[in-house]
């Protein structure tokens, strides 16, 4: 691995290289000029027209000239541009692969008989971090990944990153054990690299991202992940990115396809339907018959029918999330563990209303209190495996923003009752008798 010194020095001398050509041609193409411009005067100095001529021929191909360097060094990559000189070897290599995968992110990769897999992966860059992970089921916890980017001081870096999750990074391996900041490992990836090492350049518009893979053998159909972020890393931590994508990528015929949006949906179906049934319709069942029994006996019925809407909206919520794990495999095992929980207490919750004895009965009090606790406890733990599901699942900052406004709107109308159902209680309690 080279240190972000190494890759700083690495991308100065690309770009001092360019320079110092150019440099070196404007120099002898002005010394030569000028020693024509001497000869012609010395031979006849009243030929001034073509030593004029010959100066606008000057200036005009100084012009081109300039034109062109900008040109080259401010457009943005592609696969028709093979000029990788300022790579260094072996990824200045001309036999390479090349695909444009997402946005303007250009996937270069060669794969030998030694099963060495050489990727280098360019976009267009201002600031922040880009990266490229590889995934088993698409998703970016469980993966490893490369992450590039240069710093504050100019310096280039490049780290392998493991986020239980995968994106390439900084010269470091990084391991992400969740999808949080502190979750991001580095140095800890799964990747196997080779004794060549890592490099970023950046040279015009583009970041350069070019390493090698040792792989067990020919890579064909993988799952890859690409990420941005405009935010620069600091000490290895990476803020969250911008956007991101999963594309399903053949190395063996070089074809990009999106991977079907199956599980994606089948994803925002189980998250949607765990939301309405346990995070919304349960709670709005309990303060029904928390607060509305004066009106008697309308709100047991509201209340029997919200719970059972509810506890069907949440159950299709669970079938939903068996069916996607059985699809990804996904390790969430405390959310599957505490959802199958939920759902066991709820079909409890149902079986006790068939269940329910009469006012006069006896244990009508004990049966009240099991069945008040019970469902304190089904809603309580719902909405903390609603937050986890938002949080392993990678459901962005939109389904985090509509569950909060949610329980805020839940939470506020409850203090709200619970202040006035006291209220009413104590102003019962002050009221004095009437006189007889």
């Amino acid at each position: 691995m080279f240190s972000g010194h190494h890759h700083h020095h690495r991308h100065h001398k690309s770009s001092l290289a360019s320079n110092s050509s150019s440099s070196t041609f404007f120099s002898l193409l002005s010394c030569l000029c000028r020693a024509l411009f001497l000869h012609l005067h010395l031979q006849s100095p009243q030929s001034l027209t073509a030593i004029q001529m010959l100066r606008g021929a000057y200036l005009s191909l100084l012009l081109a000239w300039g034109a062109m360097s900008m040109t080259v060094h401010s457009q943005v990559d592609s696969c028709s541009s093979s000029f990788l000189s300022f790579l260094p070897p072996p990824f200045n290599a001309s036999q390479l692969n090349c695909r444009p995968v997402w946005r303007n992110f250009i996937l270069r990769y060669s794969h030998n008989r030694d099963n060495t897999l050489s990727i280098i992966l360019s976009a267009v860059y201002t600031s922040g971090w880009v990266g490229i992970g590889f995934s088993s089921d698409g998703m970016m916890t469980g993966a490893s990944a490369m992450v590039g980017w240069i710093d504050i001081g100019g310096r280039a870096n490049i780290r392998q990153f493991f986020f239980f999750f995968l994106f390439l990074a900084n010269d470091k391996q990084f391991y992400l054990r969740g999808q949080t900041s502190s979750e991001v490992m580095v140095d800890e990836g799964q990747l196997l690299e080779t004794r060549v090492a890592p490099a970023v350049i950046l040279y015009g518009n583009n970041i350069y991202l070019a390493f090698q893979l040792n792989v067990s053998a020919p890579m064909a159909q993988q799952l890859l992940l690409f990420a941005l972020s405009t935010a620069t890393p600091v000490e290895f931590y990476l803020m969250e990115h911008d956007d991101k994508a999963s594309v399903s990528f053949d190395f063996s015929v070089g074809t990009v396809a999106e991977p079907s949006s199956y599980p994606n949906q089948l994803k925002r179906n189980h998250g949607a339907l765990g939301i309405l049934g346990w995070g919304v319709l349960l709670p709005v069942g309990a303060v029904v018959a928390r607060y509305c029994r004066p009106w008697d006996p309308m709100w047991y019925y509201f209340h029997v029918i919200i719970q059972f809407v509810g506890f069907l909206a949440g159950f299709a919520g669970v079938v939903a999330g068996i069916a996607l794990h059985r699809r990804l495999h996904s390790d969430v095992t405390l959310h599957r563990g505490l959802g199958i929980f939920i759902l066991v207490l709820g079909i409890l919750q149902v079986t006790a209303f068939f269940l329910r004895p009469g006012k006069g009965s006896k244990i009508r009090k004990h049966w009240n209190w099991y069945h008040h606790w019970v469902g304190s406890l089904v809603v309580f733990l719902a909405a903390i495996n609603i937050a986890l599901g938002i949080q392993v699942g990678e459901a962005g900052n939109s389904w985090k923003i509509g569950c909060g406004i949610i329980l805020a709107i839940i939470s506020i109308a409850v203090a709200l009752l619970e202040s006035m159902r006291w209220w009413s209680r104590l102003s019962e309690k002050t009221t004095e008798p009437p006189a007889f």
